[in-house]
């Protein structure tokens, strides 16, 4: 059996898989993503899963995957014993905090291709730069499931997810050009490879068998495209939750400031990556502004509205924006706005915004001349049915809906499946675990009011 985590911004997930991709229990628990949330928050929350999902003691083996790039300093050595374990670290830089722009512009011209603010060497060279008594006393910099696989074995290690990363982590002439101290950045590796086995010490407290592998299985998206089954080109995963992913299967590797490339999962494909910010988070933030009690009832305020919200546009930059555009200072604007605006075209318009976004990444990347294809939606959002159909109606693409929704969670169980020899490769266990569900086919009628209202978008 295999323990597989994923650690969200908002929550963390965890579930028990057989080697046929059956999930036997799952546990998850809420967190925090406020700025300056407790690092500890995800031990507790293992320990909060563990005691959950019940006896540990016929796991083989562990498979981590987390959000990114969220930055943690850790101070100190992990301990584990009666009173729980615990790694000492300060607080959490996310993903989301853009708090070193200033920094972004060296960074930048130092690795030849922009690197946004979010990302971990303008978050460092801040530290550095502003924060020097935390640099000194920062005995090494982690990502957020590098932490817990330290807090589990011991041994700190940096996941490279693939080739094509180069821009966005270091080297050692980096690193000495920019004055950081290498041994701060520990070794990196792959996914699918173990971290190191769990200590004896937590073993012992939380009922593990001895010498079980930690394994990383890449960055939360890495784990979705593995368990969306998004083998072959000209497949896309859309991946959503807080944000939104948009992974589309290429056959060569395309090279445009907009986007991300690198190695997919599966050789020798390469995967054209764009990360929307506020997808997930534009649902929720819309729901509190409308004073809506729940998810359900806001997806279901939206549905009364007629396709097109009455010419209302959301344009969803409450972060500013990761793809297509790398602008940490724009900001989200509703256009349109009248008198017959009521509150099912405002929730109705930030869903179609999100249509929208995901159109503009996929308009960028069509631009480079290669075609996307039928969209698997994944995670938290992935069943709801009028959020799926404004996706296929907006961008023109067939959308699946898989059977299992949490594909992080059967990502990561492929990658270990994969780890302990039960499959020969991601492609063949993806092949058996992986079960297509719902296809949502675009709707013709609304291609018109759609096709119109992007222009607005775009405008």
């Amino acid at each position: 059996m295999l323990l597989t985590i994923d650690i969200g911004t908002s929550s963390f997930k965890s579930a028990i898989f057989d080697y046929e991709g059956k999930r036997l229990s799952n546990a998850s628990f809420i967190l925090s993503s406020d700025s300056g949330a407790d690092c500890s928050q995800w031990l507790r929350a293992f320990e909060a899963c563990c005691q959950k999902l019940g006896n540990m003691s016929k796991v083989e083996a562990v498979v981590i995957s987390g959000n990114g790039p969220t930055l943690v300093p850790v101070l100190g050595e992990p301990k584990a014993g009666k009173d729980g374990f615990s790694v000492p670290a300060d607080k959490a830089r996310f993903w989301l905090d853009r708090s070193a722009v200033k920094y972004q512009d060296e960074v930048t011209k130092l690795m030849g291709g922009f690197v946004d603010a979010c990302f971990f060497l303008p978050k460092i060279l801040k530290i550095k730069n502003e924060e020097e008594a935390l640099y000194k006393k920062t005995k090494t910099f982690l990502g957020v499931p590098e932490y817990l696989a330290y807090a589990l074995t011991g041994a700190a290690r940096t996941v490279f997810p693939s080739d094509g990363f180069d821009r966005w982590f270091w080297n050692d002439s980096v690193l000495e050009k920019l004055s950081l101290d290498a041994a701060k950045f520990p070794p990196f590796i792959r996914p699918g490879e173990a971290f190191g086995s769990i200590s004896s010490s937590v073993a012992e407290l939380f009922g593990f068998s001895k010498n079980i592998p930690v394994i990383t299985g890449g960055p939360d998206f890495f784990s979705a495209i593995n368990g969306s089954g998004v083998l072959e080109p000209p497949h896309v995963c859309d991946r959503t939750g807080s944000s939104e992913g948009i992974n589309l299967c290429t056959r060569n590797l395309v090279l445009d400031r907009r986007l991300m490339s690198y190695g997919h999962p599966v050789k020798p494909y390469w995967n054209l990556s764009g990360t929307i910010n506020t997808t997930g988070k534009a649902i929720e933030w819309c729901k509190n502004f409308l004073g809506i009690n729940s998810y359900d009832d806001f997806f279901a305020l939206a549905k009364q509205s007629k396709s097109g919200s009455g010419g209302l546009v959301f344009v969803p930059y409450l972060a500013g924006e990761r793809a297509p555009i790398w602008n940490p200072n724009v900001r989200a604007l509703w256009r349109g706005v009248s008198l017959a605006s009521g509150k099912s075209e405002f929730a109705n318009s930030v869903l179609e915004g999100i249509g929208f976004s995901i159109r503009d990444v996929i308009g960028v990347m069509e631009a480079n001349g290669v075609q996307a294809g039928q969209m698997h939606v994944t995670g938290r959002l992935a069943g709801i049915e009028s959020l799926n159909q404004i996706k296929a109606d907006i961008t023109g693409k067939q959308v699946l809906e898989p059977v299992n929704k949490d594909t992080e969670l059967l990502g990561l169980a492929i990658t270990g499946s994969c780890y302990m020899k039960k499959f020969a490769s991601i492609a063949e266990a993806s092949s058996v675990m992986v079960k297509p569900g719902k296809t949502y086919e675009p709707n013709p009628k609304n291609a018109s009011v759609y096709n119109e209202l992007f222009l607005e978008y775009k405008r």
